[in-house]
């Protein structure tokens, strides 16, 4: 049994920014498990991803840096072309290939109490996954990619179709700013909060980029400060971040107002460089002490 088992794809990435163009591997799931590598070992961890065969060197360095990998065999590698103008808040994509969605039968024996979906694209997880992997545990869903619709290359903003099947078999949502007002209409955070919680999410958590972010449990609101890097040079991966400092606090116990700004702490370190985050928890804690 696992405390967190995160299932997503890994992707090959190309960033394009005004200063930089490189190349490099990236999802949900490759900025969560090498986040959760950096973090001292109190909270277990389990991936559970999807390669072809010939992108398989991903995992191998994952396992060779000691990451906990189940790797299942995908025609294709999903390959995404990422796009930031100088406010990081905002980037274009495009899909330049696809893996194949998670089925029931690859998730079957797995054993965890936070089983964390990182979507990346609209059919990574069927209705019927996520309730398989509901009665097993307590499920956290970064909504991005069921906001995804990709025609041809060119990747669309879509409202969520299953989103009330998902939903009420979800514990906590992870959106931002531009995804909570495709999913519920509305502008207003705590409005967002308040509707998605009626859909049956325990947990909601909204990231507002340099405005901060707000979580939503238990009918309270928690305000969670934005920490300032000292430059900002790759967003990609940020919210992915965030999601791995906050499970990993909240697998521990610690309250939402502790795991939201250890989250955002360790999202602003990210956000000070290129690739998933690699720093130590006393980083964190220095920046969160900081203010």
């Amino acid at each position: 049994m696992k405390d967190i088992c995160c299932i997503g794809h890994i992707t090959l990435d190309k960033i394009i920014t005004p200063e930089h163009e490189f190349e490099q591997n990236g999802g949900t799931s490759f900025y969560f498990a090498y986040g959760m590598n950096q973090l001292p070992p109190k909270v277990s961890f389990q991936l559970v991803t999807a390669m072809a065969g010939k992108d398989m060197k991903a995992v191998d360095d994952m396992r060779r840096a000691g990451i906990d990998v189940i790797c299942h065999q995908s025609r294709e590698t999903v390959f995404f072309e990422n796009k930031y103008g100088h406010n990081q808040n905002n980037r274009t994509q495009k899909v330049r290939a696809k893996a194949d969605p998670f089925t029931v039968s690859q998730l079957q024996g797995l054993e965890a109490r936070v089983f964390h979906l990182g979507t990346l694209l609209a059919d990574d997880f069927s209705p019927e996954a996520v309730k398989y992997l509901s009665e097993r545990g307590r499920v956290s869903i970064d909504v991005q990619g069921y906001l995804r619709e990709v025609r041809g290359e060119d990747v669309f903003a879509i409202d969520w179709r299953d989103k009330l099947a998902v939903l009420k078999h979800t514990d906590i949502l992870k959106l931002n700013e531009h995804e909570m007002e495709v999913v519920t209409g509305l502008t207003n955070p705590r409005e967002v909060a308040r509707r998605i919680a009626d859909w049956g999410v325990r947990e909601v958590v909204i990231t507002l980029g340099s405005y901060g972010s707000l979580i939503y449990a238990d009918g309270h609101y928690y305000e969670i400060p934005a920490y300032t890097p000292r430059q900002a040079v790759d967003a990609t991966g940020c919210g992915d971040t965030y999601s791995t400092g906050y499970l990993y606090c909240r697998a521990q116990g610690m309250n939402y107002l502790e795991s939201g700004k250890f989250a955002a702490a360790m999202c602003t370190l990210k956000l000070e460089h290129s690739g998933p985050f690699d720093g130590s928890i006393d980083d964190i804690q220095r920046l969160v002490e900081a203010g």
